[in-house]
């Protein structure tokens, strides 16, 4: 995954309130081993509604636009 590539989430965030399957967009790639993905997920407003450090099993790139 790379930087704003759009991600689907593969398991619920309870604490975040997201579901499986929310989807959002990579706005950091950290780089330090192991390599994590800082998500933006927003509401249909374009509101921010979590920002989460996922690993690279937690989350697939998926195909077209927010």
């Amino acid at each position: 995954m790379e930087l704003y590539d759009v991600v689907e989430l593969r398991e619920a965030l309870p604490s975040e309130q997201l579901p499986a399957g929310a989807v959002g967009a990579v706005v950091d790639v950290l780089n330090d081993p192991p390599t994590a993905y800082e998500v933006e997920f927003a509401d249909a407003d374009g509101r921010t509604v979590a920002m989460v450090t996922l690993r690279a099993d937690q989350a697939v790139q998926r195909d077209g636009h927010l």
